[in-house]
């Protein structure tokens, strides 16, 4: 593996012009060497230097390409990165990883067949909202938790026309989609749960797919809830923790994506502006005192993951989400549906 990483996109739709495409070129130990447009040139305004290519297929040909971003349809992941991985190439999946713990499986053993490395690109691991709460946890400040509420809302009452995600096809639907990155987060904070239960329901009309998830998990001594909605018009604390000597409620406040969106420009140093205004409320007991205190929260950076992948792929540390993470995500999410089919509690 060379110390200049040359990576290639398999596509150029927002996932690729916000959440890929400007960390490898801004990165100094990645090369953005070829994305693939099927039929626009709209990354050659941007990206000039970069190879432009047609199809998935052709890029996968590149024998100088070290790192593939399958960042296409979650219903083309596993063809797309097991014929890359096939061809000896290392591979960032996108969310959701697969659309079944099986592909996530066979994925993760060609991984270990050919020696390549695999990541799952979660990268809300790194929002500063998480941190925030991270933060607090470790810290020990709520005491024993009794009750977690984590949501993901939007206020999209309309489809959007996106047939990979709004039709009944497997993969479909915001629990894939946004459920992928709650339950992520939730197995970081607190491991695999004992059992789980759920509800999922389309709430807009005409929608062939869910758009409104809740996901009970138990674990011993508390409960973790996860929650999405598109009819959240006003957002509420997203991220909700009681505890035995207090509360805390975090607000989704991390900006980086309204940054890239305005063709900000990321680095490894904070590039994202704090939030204009405290995003977060701790209540807690200091001293037999009742404390109250407003937070605002650090600024996140992607760029960590991208630096952690290449760290890993340069044997400098381990791999950040491995595809072990994201069977884990998998599995979670298959009891997820069958829950709510069958409407009973699922042991894991």
């Amino acid at each position: 593996m060379s110390t200049i990483i040359r990576t290639g996109i398999c596509s150029y739709g927002m996932s690729g012009k916000l959440f890929h495409a400007p960390f490898i070129e801004a990165h100094p130990g990645f090369e953005l060497t070829a994305i693939v447009e099927r039929s626009k040139d709209e990354s050659r305004k941007k990206y000039p230097h970069s190879k432009l290519y047609r199809s998935v297929n052709e890029l996968l040909g590149d024998k100088t390409i070290e790192l593939i971003i399958v960042n296409t349809p979650v219903q083309t992941h596993y063809d797309y990165a097991r014929q890359a991985m096939l061809n000896g190439k290392n591979v960032i999946v996108e969310k959701p990883f697969t659309v079944s713990s099986r592909e996530a499986e066979e994925l993760t053993a060609i991984a270990r067949e050919k020696n390549v490395s695999l990541f799952v690109y979660q990268n809300r691991r790194y929002d500063g909202d998480y941190n925030a709460v991270k933060e607090v946890l470790k810290k020990n400040l709520l005491g024993e938790i009794k009750e977690v509420e984590i949501r993901f809302d939007r206020f999209r009452p309309e489809l959007s026309g996106k047939l990979h995600k709004e039709t009944k096809i497997p993969g479909a639907g915001t629990t894939y989609d946004l459920g992928a990155h709650l339950i992520d987060q939730s197995l970081q904070l607190f491991g695999w749960p004992q059992a789980l239960f759920a509800d999922l329901m389309a709430m807009r009309d005409g929608s062939p797919v869910d758009d409104y998830f809740e996901i009970l998990l138990y674990y011993p001594s508390f409960r973790v809830r996860l929650k999405g909605s598109c009819f959240v018009k006003q957002p509420v604390a997203e991220f909700i923790f009681h505890g035995s000597k207090g509360s805390f409620l975090q607000q989704r406040s991390d900006a980086q994506e309204q940054q890239l969106l305005k063709d900000v420009i990321p680095s490894q140093q904070s590039w994202c502006p704090p939030p204009p205004e405290p995003d977060g409320l701790l209540v807690t007991e200091k001293d037999g005192k009742t404390i109250r205190e407003a937070l605002t929260s650090t600024p996140g950076n992607y760029m960590g993951y991208f630096d952690d992948v290449y760290k890993t792929l340069t044997k400098q540390a381990p791999n950040p989400v491995p595809g072990e993470d994201g069977i884990k995500i998998m599995r979670i999410l298959e009891a997820t549906l069958l829950s709510s089919a069958e409407k009973r509690i699922i042991n894991l």
